[in-house]
């Protein structure tokens, strides 16, 4: 059935496209947030393994409720690793060192990255696209990445 939901269709269309890339980087942060809660090493190890849990729990969640907001303004979320490696900007970093530090400094990059991707968008969403609700719904996410990234920085040495 047809979305009719006061959003034109190519409006909705182009606001699924930049929730999608948003959905892949997310799921690309995610994986790696994994990454780092299996593998990291050192003598901070049971802190940081835990700290890297939040961190993918927080994710976990921030990434289905993207996938929803596509599916409620009428369009498909993408859904397969290929799609999400595709469409990402992040990159797969493999490791020498298994520490902390090192992770810290991976997933703030990403972040920063998300963030400014976030705030690049909501006004092209909002004033071009007349989404109102897609906007308050990234300014949400932007400020949780925020804080996130504040937490990682303040790990760093």
């Amino acid at each position: 059935m047809k979305t009719s939901i006061g959003i034109r269709e190519p409006d909705t269309q182009a606001v699924a496209a930049i929730l999608n890339k948003l959905l892949a980087d997310e799921h690309v942060l995610y994986v790696k947030s994994r990454n780092a809660h299996w593998n990291v090493e050192g003598p901070d190890f049971h802190a940081q393994h835990l700290f890297f849990e939040t961190i993918y729990d927080q994710l976990g969640e921030t990434i289905d409720e993207i996938a929803e907001r596509i599916r409620s303004i009428g369009h498909y979320a993408v859904g397969t690793m290929r799609e999400f490696l595709a469409l990402s900007e992040l990159s797969e970093i493999r490791h020498t060192k298994n520490d902390s530090q090192g992770y810290i400094r991976e997933l703030l990059s990403d972040f920063e990255a998300i963030i400014v991707y976030i705030r690049e968008q909501i006004d092209l969403i909002g004033e071009t696209h007349k989404d109102a609700g897609t906007e308050d719904f990234l300014v949400g996410i932007m400020e949780q990445h925020e804080k996130t990234a504040w937490m990682l920085r303040a790990h760093l040495r």
